[in-house]
């Protein structure tokens, strides 16, 4: 059962790749790439994957793909 986590992403970023958990437990995801044709979900995917230490292919967009609040689902992840 995939891990579903709801993320913040900051398109064209100078702090990226980065991965900050905040507060209620949403995460914030500071990206280069800028918020155009997909780049931003892309890199913020990568930036997941690298942070949760999970291939990229584990990490899915499931809402969001035009919204700065995404939700993504990660394969591999254990709860608790």
């Amino acid at each position: 059962m995939p891990t579903v986590i709801r993320v913040v992403v900051k398109p064209n970023s100078g702090k990226g790749p980065l991965v900050q958990t905040l507060e209620d437990g949403m995460l914030r995801v500071y990206v280069r790439a800028p918020a155009v044709e997909g780049k931003a979900n892309r890199a913020a995917a990568e930036a997941l994957a690298r942070h949760f230490g999970v291939p990229k292919s584990a990490v899915r967009l499931t809402a969001g793909a035009t919204s700065r609040f995404k939700r993504f689902e990660i394969d591999g992840l254990t709860q608790g």
